[in-house]
C-alpha cells in the first residue's frame, strides 16, 4: 500500500481522494469460519482500508486537504445469518471511519463512509451463484426486491455517493456514514 501511494504522488504529486471500495465475504457459521477465511474478510475489508488510510493520510496533512470515503454496509447495522466476518469487519470500517474523521479534520481531511445494501457487484454475483446456482440472476433480483426501492442498485448509483461526499459540494461533511441503501434499514421486518 505504501508503494502504491508513493508511486500515485511521484505521478501527480498529490492525493485529493482515496476511496476505498474492495470488499469480500465468506458465509458460515461462525464455529465453521475458518481462521484463514476471518482473515482474508477481515484483512481485505477493515484491514485494507486501515492500510490505505495510514499511507494517504499524511499525503494528505501535507497538503491541508482530501477527502476518504470508505466502504462500510449495511450490515454494520443489521446483520444477517452466517456472515460474522464480514459483518464484523464493515463495522470496523465504519468506527475506524468516525475515528478518523475526529483525529484529522483539523487537518483539513474529511474522512466518510458509506453504507450499501444489495448493489449489483462482482461479490453479490459470486453469492448469487453460490446461492443459487440455476438462477443466480433470480436471487440477486430477489435479495433487491427486499428493499423499499425494489430492485439491486447499480455501482454507478453508489459511486454518484462517493463522489458527492468527495467533493467539495460536502465541505461541511466528516464522520457520517451514508446509508445508500435504497431505504433497506428504513423499512420495519414483517
Amino acid at each position: 500500500m505504501e508503494s502504491v501511494v508513493g508511486d500515485v504522488v511521484d505521478r501527480y504529486g498529490r492525493i485529493d481522494i482515496l476511496a476505498n471500495v474492495a470488499g469480500v465475504v465468506r458465509y458460515g457459521e461462525l464455529p465453521d469460519v475458518s481462521v484463514e477465511d476471518w482473515d482474508f474478510v477481515v484483512g481485505t475489508n477493515l484491514r485494507g482500508t486501515f492500510l490505505m488510510c495510514k499511507h494517504v493520510i499524511p499525503v494528505m496533512k501535507r497538503q491541508a486537504s482530501g477527502a476518504i470515503v470508505n466502504t462500510s454496509s449495511v450490515q454494520a447495522f443489521a446483520s444477517q445469518p452466517l456472515t460474522a466476518a464480514y459483518s464484523a469487519s464493515k463495522g470496523g470500517v465504519m468506527s475506524l471511519t468516525q475515528t478518523l474523521a475526529l483525529d484529522h479534520f483539523k487537518d483539513g481531511i474529511r474522512v466518510n463512509a458509506i453504507a450499501p445494501g444489495v448493489v449489483r457487484t462482482p461479490m453479490l454475483q459470486t453469492a448469487a451463484v453460490n446461492y443459487a446456482p440455476e438462477d443466480p440472476e433470480g436471487a440477486i433480483q430477489e435479495w433487491g426486491s427486499r428493499q423499499p426501492i425494489g430492485r439491486p442498485m447499480e455501482p454507478e448509483e453508489i459511486a454518484e455517493v462517493i463522489a458527492f461526499l468527495a467533493s467539495d459540494q460536502a465541505s461541511c461533511v466528516s464522520g457520517a456514514v451514508y446509508r445508500c441503501d435504497g431505504g433497506l434499514l428504513s423499512a420495519l421486518a414483517i
